[in-house]
């Protein structure tokens, strides 16, 4: 039987990638997006869609009533320089409203969740040295501090109720879609390969670069870039695991090597041709130097997780190719 997959927060970046890819692989999906920083066109015709809050609890009771074989979580904020300034904002529509989905899915006797997460739950890093999944916990942010409360919750949830769970802590996400079906479409996006794909393709005259005297190769922070393809297909192959064996798990999405902001605009340029002009800025609140991952659990876990796209290059390829796509979508 075809399984049925709720999906919170659909219709933005990273949900709809992982929408397309449930879909690709056979799952019915219902998306629930109130459509804040979703859009429209994001959202595939074979699945279902509910405008709505997930924070509102008797929508969220109807729909959960209907029987899910899963959830999976994207709904959230993530911008780490709002949440240092509006910290409360996090708490209430990331924890708060992440608790609430928590008990109307034990109400309901839902059967998993998988959980959008982050590598901002960890301590900085040393310039190379990867975290593994049971590295010091200690966020820089609201934001960080947001999702780790919520992963507790989630595994208290799991011992007390028996919910099973895949807790995902991304890296830094960047491209598109290769079949140019969606991308990253929020227009005040902060994802650094967004912006640069806005600068090489007109929509912005600059960048800036916060930042440039962090102890690493070039001054700028170093990050473990993931193309979303590639995390979405990690969603589905991590729906597979805990749908069949149970129980809960905590995976890093990350390719475990780490690129300057430098180094992202660089690939960039490569792939245009043209100068991208990247202004030195000073640092931003609640940045690490240094996080990449240790990506051992995840390629153990998952026999059948293998990256397509894993180069800085395919990354800035595939962002730029949806940029270009945007301006006929907003035309």
């Amino acid at each position: 039987m075809t399984k049925h997959i709720l999906v919170t927060g659909g219709a933005g970046y990273i949900g709809s990638h992982t929408v397309h890819a449930l879909l690709d692989d056979g799952f019915d999906v219902t998306i629930l997006d109130d459509l804040s920083t979703g859009v429209e066109h994001a959202i595939p015709a074979q699945a279902e869609f509910v405008r709505g809050d997930v924070a509102d609890t008797a929508l969220l009771r109807k729909l959960l009533s209907g029987g899910f074989d899963a959830v999976i979580h994207f709904a959230g904020r993530i911008v780490v320089p709002e949440s240092v300034e509006n910290p409360l904002k996090y708490y209430r529509e990331n924890t708060a409203t992440s608790l609430g989905l928590l008990t109307e899915m034990v109400a309901a006797g839902s059967p998993a969740i998988l959980f959008s997460s982050t590598a901002a739950v960890y301590a900085p890093g040393e310039e190379g040295a990867a975290l593994d999944e049971e590295a010091v916990k200690a966020p820089l942010s609201p934001y960080g501090q947001s999702k780790l409360m919520t992963e507790m919750m989630i595994r208290d949830a799991g011992l007390a109720h028996g919910l099973p769970a895949g807790i995902l802590r991304y890296f830094n996400v960047a491209g598109a879609d290769p079949e140019g079906r969606v991308g990253q479409s929020t227009p005040n996006a902060t994802h650094l390969l967004k912006i640069a794909s806005q600068v090489a393709t007109g929509k912005r005259d600059h960048m800036e670069v916060f930042g440039t005297d962090y102890p690493t190769k070039d001054g700028t922070c170093i990050r473990d870039y993931i193309h979303v393809s590639d995390l979405a297909s990690a969603h589905v192959e991590t729906l597979k695991h805990v749908l069949e064996h149970g129980g809960q798990t905590t995976m890093n999405c990350g390719y475990g090597r780490g690129s300057t902001v430098r180094e992202v605009i660089a690939a960039a340029e490569e792939v245009t041709g043209g100068k991208i002009d990247a202004r030195d800025a000073d640092r931003r609140a609640g940045d690490a130097a240094v996080l990449i991952s240790d990506n051992t659990r995840i390629k153990e876990t998952l026999p059948g997780w293998q990256p397509q796209h894993d180069s800085l290059q395919e990354m800035a390829r595939t962002a730029i190719a949806w940029e270009e796509r945007l301006k006929v979508l907003n035309s």
